[in-house]
């Protein structure tokens, strides 16, 4: 065993981030003091970000099965089968820590990071996804980290060549101190030819390939499950730098080694790096691992065991392979100009031996690592959700249209083109649907078939009602990409939350679970994959709870599917789900009225279900094109949208119900779509057979929304307020 550190004492064991309680139990597993490597080991394996101990009782609790599930959570990434022998591989993870302090590398290797959780399983990354949160736009820090951030995800996206289809961009001062940057990837497959991480076998060899090992990211993981304070900026060293042409060369030597029948486990070096890769895949294949650290390479001198086994150097797998087929291997990656070392060899110990010149390092049962780490169901407390308020309690402007051009314009509603357009999205050639739309859509290669992707959650509802919250951004972006024409597969979340040693952030955690269980549950849109961030708090503030959900859909022949784009003049403007004008949390009260106040509104399952199922079905059958559901800002936004995208205004009928008319405009009532279709009493004869509320809200045509006794809002004006926020704030100072 190696020199201990002068003292293994308390201080020591808090900076790696373990309780007393949890060194104790270290102890009680070794027989004996650790060395600093094993430290270092427990550390990371037992840190928040890679057990899920604080968090891992209640995901326990969301149905991830279905006819449709290949492959659960537990995985580098989850699957869906598509039909055809095809199956779609995606994930979400999170890179907040890492953006916050260092934007353009901690964003570009979230990127990196999740691509490799998808092609390690065999699949062809074809569409990435983004769900940003910024501060507030007048905080002196966030223009600076808006720009780093795009910028490293479009240079990464871009170089490695992936399109980067869809995301969601949002500004809250709740994330002045911990700005939220979710990467998600999806790949296609065929279903005899995925990969899992499981070594089973006892004499198998352990190939590192990729990158050589460097000194940053080292306790990048345990960085990730604590919160800031004054000093965050002197934990930049823990940031890793990514390399997107490496990554370009690691998926193609990967899916070349695919290609034949040589593998037996494959793991990305994501958090902990050759930590987690290596006890993970021992754990799941019941064997031990033995590795000779001299064999790793380095791209440093003199790298300890310590900072070789927690490096989070990127593009970086670990490979077990078939005994004798190590040459054919190492031909590939030679041939692709990446590292190959034969670095250990699978044991039937159950323990894993690092010996590093000559000298054993770490001797550690791998149950206890993987399996041994503590399981907290922490206290919680739930705050009771704010009453309704009535619309008819909630003041109403003086002009609707001036009230549209303030949202459409505001820094909530504005465009995102000015971040969409430095990623490439039309890369490979089958993006069909592209970003702007209430989901992405590529094509299947190859095929008619289509996958629809979104990312969506509404943080503002999450803090006022977790339970409703969390509930309504599961049918949120089942209803994007409904809005398709999508059959709705699965989901994948990132849950992104404060500490949660606090009772009330666990409580906006569990309830949040809750609502995404009874939607799940709803809609038949199972969990597959994930992520937990936690910690995401400066100096005791956090920032609101915010579950994005990533969903994935299937769409059976793009020649029927929708987007939200006005096609022709003197179409049918029609509203289908129910009206009731609910203002509680709306963006017309957040931006119109500076408050956020009352319940957010409510989802009912039901008439979600009820509602979603009759607009696919009007989309397959050729009824309806132009599709886009009611949500931030309302009726009134959403036909704004829609007009905009298809450069075609649209004239409103005068509303007669019992409404206040600034409700009917701006009420973000949950399960509804705006339709354009020139067969409006065929649409509303189906809608009133299948029980479905619907109004006829107006016509399509002109150069303008106009609406019933306001002056009209030209498209050129709206289309100026709306594209011209973010350009304008991004070159100001």
């Amino acid at each position: 065993m190696s020199a201990q550190p002068a003292a293994m004492t308390p201080e020591l064991v808090s900076e790696h981030g373990l309780s007393a309680q949890e060194y104790e139990q270290v102890l009680s597993i070794l027989g004996r003091e650790p060395s600093i490597t094993e430290l270092g080991i427990f550390s990371v394996m037992w840190s928040e970000h890679c057990s899920y101990k604080s968090s891992k009782v209640w995901l326990k609790t969301l149905p991830t099965t279905g006819p449709q599930v290949i492959c659960g959570p537990g995985e580098n990434a989850g699957i869906v089968d598509i039909g055809d022998g095809q199956c779609a591989i995606f994930k979400m993870e999170s890179h907040n820590h890492p953006s916050f302090i260092e934007p353009y590398q901690g964003a570009a290797t979230g990127v990196g990071g999740i691509m490799r959780d998808v092609f390690t399983m065999g699949a062809r990354p074809v569409a990435n996804l983004n769900a940003l949160r910024f501060g507030a736009p007048d905080h002196p820090k966030t223009r600076h980290l808006v720009s780093g951030v795009v910028a490293g995800i479009g240079d990464y996206g871009n170089c490695v060549g992936v399109p980067t289809v869809g995301g969601e961009v949002n500004f809250d001062p709740g994330y002045n101190g911990n700005i939220l940057v979710n990467a998600m990837c999806v790949g296609l497959a065929d279903t005899e030819k995925v990969f899992y991480s499981a070594a089973r076998g006892v004499g198998l060899p352990v190939v590192y390939v990729g990158s050589k090992t460097g000194r940053d990211g080292i306790h990048g993981a345990t960085m990730a499950s604590a919160e800031f304070d004054d000093d965050s900026e002197e934990k930049r060293p823990t940031v890793q730098v990514g390399d997107p042409f490496t990554e370009k060369l690691l998926i193609e030597a990967c899916l070349e080694l695919m290609a034949g029948d040589i593998i037996i486990a494959i793991q990305d070096m994501g958090a902990a790096g050759l930590t987690s890769s290596s006890v993970e895949m021992a754990d799941k294949g019941g064997v031990g691992f033995d590795l000779d650290l001299d064999k790793v390479p380095c791209r440093e001198q003199g790298m300890s065991a310590y900072e070789m086994m927690l490096s989070e150097s990127q593009e970086r797998m670990l490979i077990v392979l078939k005994p004798g087929s190590e040459d054919d291997a190492r031909a590939i990656f030679e041939k692709w100009e990446l590292d190959f070392a034969v670095v250990g060899v699978t044991t039937d110990t159950g323990r894993l031996i690092v010996t590093h010149n000559g000298r054993i390092e770490a001797d550690m049962p791998v149950k206890a690592l993987a399996d041994s780490a503590p399981e907290y169901k922490r206290p919680w407390t739930l705050s009771e959700p704010p009453a309704l308020i009535s619309p008819q309690d909630v003041a109403a402007p003086e002009s609707l249209t001036g009230t549209l051009e303030t949202l459409i314009g505001s820094p909530h509603l504005c465009s995102r083109r000015w971040v969409w357009e430095q990623y490439d999205h039309m890369v490979m050639g089958d993006t069909v649907r592209r970003p702007g739309s209430d989901a992405a859509v590529v094509r299947v290669h190859g095929t008619t078939k289509g996958l629809a992707a979104t990312c969506d959650v509404t943080p503002r509802y999450c803090a006022a009602d977790p339970v409703e919250g969390g509930k309504q951004a599961v049918a949120e972006a089942w209803r994007n990409l409904t809005a398709t024409g999508a059959d709705p597969l699965a989901i994948t979340d990132c849950m992104n939350f404060g500490n949660p040693e606090r009772p009330e952030i666990m409580g906006q955690f569990v309830g949040c679970i809750e609502g995404m269980r009874e939607a799940v549950e709803a809609l038949d849109f199972p969990v597959v994959s994930g992520n937990v961030s936690l910690y995401n708090e400066t100096n005791g503030a956090a920032i609101p709870p915010t579950p994005a959900i990533g969903g994935v859909g299937l769409i059976p022949d793009i020649a029927h599917m929708a987007d939200i784009a006005l096609r022709s003049e003197g179409e049918t403007l029609l509203l289908l789900g129910e009206e009731r004008g609910h203002l509680g949390q709306s963006l017309y009260m957040d931006v119109i009225l500076g408050k956020r106040e009352g319940a957010p509104p409510p989802v009912d399952m039901d008439a979600e279900r009820k509602t979603g199922d009759l607009v696919r079905e009007l989309i397959r059958d050729g009824s309806l094109a132009t599709v886009h559901d009611v949500s931030d800002g309302g009726l009134l936004v959403a036909v704004s949208e829609m007009a905009l995208a298809g450069g075609i205004g649209a004239t409103l009928s005068e509303y007669d119900g019992p409404l206040p008319r600034h409700a009917v405009a701006f009420g973000e009532d949950q399960g509804r779509y705006i339709v354009a279709t020139p067969q409006g009493d065929e649409i509303i004869a189906r809608a009133r057979a299948a029980g479905v509320p619907v109004r006829t809200v107006g016509k399509t045509g002109g150069d303008a929304i106009a609406i019933a006794g306001e002056q009209p809002a030209p498209l050129r004006r709206l289309q100026s307020l709306h594209e011209g926020w973010l350009p304008h704030y991004m070159t100001s100072r």
